[in-house]
C-alpha cells in the first residue's frame, strides 16, 4: 500500500518561499528583469514564476510546472 499523504505536508519548502519573497521585493522596486529578454517584469504572476523557477534550480522543494505535469499525466 502506498503511504497516504498528510494534509500537513508542505508543497513548497521554506527556501522556495524565501526565493519568491526576494523576487517580489525586486519586482516592487522595479529592478526585476526577465531572464531571456532582459525586460522589466511588471506582472506579479510572472515574478512569482521567476522565484519558483530560481528555487527549482537551487534544488528547493517545489511542485513541477503545470505544463510539465499535464504532459506526463496525459500519457
Amino acid at each position: 500500500m502506498a503511504a497516504k499523504k498528510k494534509s500537513s505536508d508542505r508543497k513548497y519548502s521554506p527556501e522556495a518561499g524565501k526565493k519568491v519573497e526576494k523576487v517580489m521585493r525586486e519586482e516592487k522596486r522595479g529592478t526585476l528583469k526577465s531572464g531571456r529578454s532582459g525586460k522589466k517584469v511588471s506582472s506579479r504572476k510572472q515574478a512569482i514564476a521567476i522565484g519558483l523557477s530560481e528555487a527549482r534550480k537551487a534544488g528547493a522543494k517545489v511542485p513541477n510546472k503545470k505544463s510539465a505535469a499535464k504532459k506526463s499525466s496525459s500519457r
